[in-house]
């Protein structure tokens, strides 16, 4: 008896007691069946906080959209480009070290399986550390160095040196237009070189201001992450550079 025929049986008023045994059947297995679907949600959604928690997965993975979410073979979810397919198992690869410090990884043998694992990544301090009192006090400050030095460079200063590097290195092959135009009273800086340097300048200043704006090793790593936009171009949000037109 379904629940249609139930329904009726109750309308007529001639519910015999096959026909509750049949209800309370019924009952039973919809309430077994929405528990354990309650129980599934909630095993997701801790496994979900897990993976946040252990750095497998990105507070913002719904940005990410759910297709492109999947289960590693330690149980944790990570987004699908960070994790290689082995015969439809997902290892989900260590975090770029250049802004994070990988623990090694661990192998597990039980029930005849082996199950690969990581201790959390950690990631890397975007800003400087500083020498403290405490370490004048405990005799660690260097004889060089004072309190409020910087005592270890964080990925932001790094960073920001790397771009002026790459400026420098851009301008110095029109050093001389300047240079000349200084030392010689009629000869002027051509257009095109003037507009740029200025670009270089801008544009420089611009990922600088990008940089300090991260908030942590996270969001400094997306800066210089490329992506394939819909017009098939591949970009970085921090962009590139300008180049000297002809």
């Amino acid at each position: 008896m379904n629940i249609s025929e139930i329904k009726q049986a109750v309308s007529r008023g001639n519910f015999s007691t096959s026909d509750l045994q049949s209800l309370i059947s019924y009952t039973r297995t919809v309430m077994e069946t929405q528990t354990k679907a309650f129980a599934e949600l909630r095993s997701i959604v801790n496994r979900i906080k897990l993976s946040i928690q252990y750095e497998y997965l990105y507070e913002n993975w719904r940005e990410y959209g759910i297709e492109n979410i999947v289960e590693t073979d330690t149980g944790y979810y990570a987004l699908k480009n960070e994790c290689v397919e082995i015969d439809g198992c997902y290892l989900h690869m260590d975090k770029d070290e250049e802004y994070y410090v990988n623990t090694n990884e661990s192998f597990t043998f039980a029930d005849g399986k082996v199950t690969r694992s990581w201790g959390t990544a950690t990631a890397k301090n975007v800003a400087d550390t500083l020498w403290t009192q405490a370490d004048s006090d405990n005799g660690d400050l260097p004889s060089d160095k004072e309190v409020g030095d910087v005592k270890t460079e964080g990925l932001k200063t790094q960073k920001k040196r790397n771009v002026k590097q790459q400026a420098e290195g851009l301008l110095a092959p029109t050093d001389w237009y300047v240079v000349k135009a200084a030392e010689v009273s009629d000869y002027s800086v051509p257009s095109n070189i003037t507009t740029f340097r200025s670009a270089v300048r801008t544009k420089s200043n611009e990922m600088e201001t990008a940089i300090n704006n991260a908030s942590d090793a996270a969001a400094l790593e997306t800066l210089y992450t490329y992506t394939e936009q819909e017009d098939g171009s591949v970009t970085r949000p921090l962009g590139q550079f300008p180049t000297l037109e002809d």
